[in-house]
């Protein structure tokens, strides 16, 4: 646990330097309610999404009344860090709000629903997670199961790299070629080690549809596979994860399990069923 910060009254008093003039801090309400330019344009941008999802970059500088030029640097920031989503166009609320809520213990899902992530689990045994790529990182944004290590692990961490889960390695395995090895390019050098192992694990994720990873520990193993939609396009992913000596023995039975709900999954509407 990271120590507190010391009491500011315990701080002995500073003077301003010579030349320069006191100034004091503002006291009262008032000190907790000022406006921030940037904080009100990305509040505003996301608020309007919120409430009229599908909104046009043209409809959005009209609805803040800016410049066009500063609604697109926000709008191409919220979008890479998965606050925004852009399809056709179009803006939608993105997977990264929904990785706060399941932090924060609220769980709101629409594209599966809970019945279907509980009778995973049910039938499993194990945790179940379905996860969502955002930009470069995997965000889990719902949840079932009792396996407390692994919950409390993605609410601790909403984001991670997509090849440091078994999630991440399914979503990114469906990729188109360029879209993957683009990815795999902005690695860092501490990377390096998990983008050889992404490699070689490829062409058995594709024959399998399956993807695998065991935490540095050793003591928590996960299987994934991706939610598809009626196109075919992977959405989603979905992770069983249990204890290491629990799951490798019945990799082969909970691979065919979770791949026959899944697809049962795919053949139904992705649109959302649940008001967000």
């Amino acid at each position: 646990m990271a120590p507190m910060a010391k009491n500011n009254l315990m701080q002995p008093a500073v003077k301003p330097q010579a030349g320069l003039k006191a100034v004091k801090s503002p006291a009262g309400p008032k000190a907790g309610t000022q406006n921030h330019r940037t904080v009100d344009r990305v509040t505003q941008i996301l608020e309007e999404v919120v409430y009229h999802p599908g909104m046009t970059f043209a409809e959005l500088v009209r609805a803040l009344g800016a410049a066009k030029s500063s609604v697109h640097g926000f709008i191409r920031g919220l979008v890479a860090k998965g606050w925004l989503y852009e399809d056709q166009h179009r803006f939608y609320l993105g997977p990264a709000v929904y990785g706060l809520t399941l932090a924060s213990g609220h769980i709101r899902a629409g594209l599966v629903t809970d019945s279907d992530l509980s009778s995973l689990h049910d039938e499993s045994r194990l945790a179940v997670f379905l996860g969502v790529q955002a930009g470069d990182h995997l965000i889990y944004i719902a949840e079932a199961g009792s396996d407390y290590a692994a919950g409390f692990e993605a609410r601790s961490n909403i984001r991670r790299t997509l090849l440091s889960t078994a999630g991440g390695k399914a979503l990114l395995a469906a990729r188109p070629q360029f879209e993957r090895e683009a990815y795999l390019r902005r690695r860092s050098r501490d990377e390096a080690e998990w983008v050889d192992r992404f490699i070689g694990e490829f062409e058995g994720i594709n024959k399998t549809r399956i993807a695998t990873n065991q935490n540095q520990t050793g003591t928590r193993f996960g299987l994934a596979t991706t939610v598809r939609n009626r196109l075919g396009d992977a959405v989603a992913s979905i992770t069983l994860v249990g204890p290491t000596a629990e799951v490798q023995p019945r990799l082969a039975k909970l691979s065919k399990m979770l791949i026959k709900h899944v697809d049962a999954w795919s053949q139904r509407s992705v649109a959302p069923r649940e008001a967000i």
